[in-house]
């Protein structure tokens, strides 16, 4: 492993993302698995590299991710959000293109909880007249 690393934790939903940034060749792993073994739809793959994208750093950093908590696409979010921090160690002169973009802002909208008397947070049992 090489010597210089730039850490970053990146959450979204109920998603955490522990994200380890080092010179390489542009090589992406979560938990363990490539990017195109871990995530299926293209998109997902996309949100994760934005950060890399938008800073022109894509073939220039090698990143090793551990998430949990949450669906596939809360992960994809909290590794961008985690990238971009940890981009933010390597340079800061990439802060001014990542906050445009909104890589470094932490997306605040969570599941809302159940109510009582209702089917889900906001589904209201069936309503009828007889």
């Amino acid at each position: 492993m090489s010597e210089v690393q730039y850490m970053g934790t990146g959450r979204r939903k109920k998603s955490v993302a522990r994200v380890r940034l080092m010179p390489g060749n542009g090589k992406i792993v979560i938990n363990g698995k490539e990017m195109d073994d871990y995530f299926g739809l293209e998109t997902l793959k996309l949100i994760v590299k934005q950060p890399l994208v938008a800073t022109e750093t894509e073939g220039s950093f090698d990143v090793i991710s551990k998430v949990e908590g949450g669906g596939f696409s809360g992960q994809a979010g909290a590794i961008r959000h985690g990238i971009a921090r940890a981009l933010l160690q390597a340079d800061d002169d990439y802060r001014p293109v990542l906050k445009k973009s909104g890589f470094l802002t932490r997306d605040p909208r969570m599941i809302e909880r159940k109510k009582y008397g209702l089917k889900k947070a906001r589904r209201a049992p069936q309503f009828s007249k007889r």
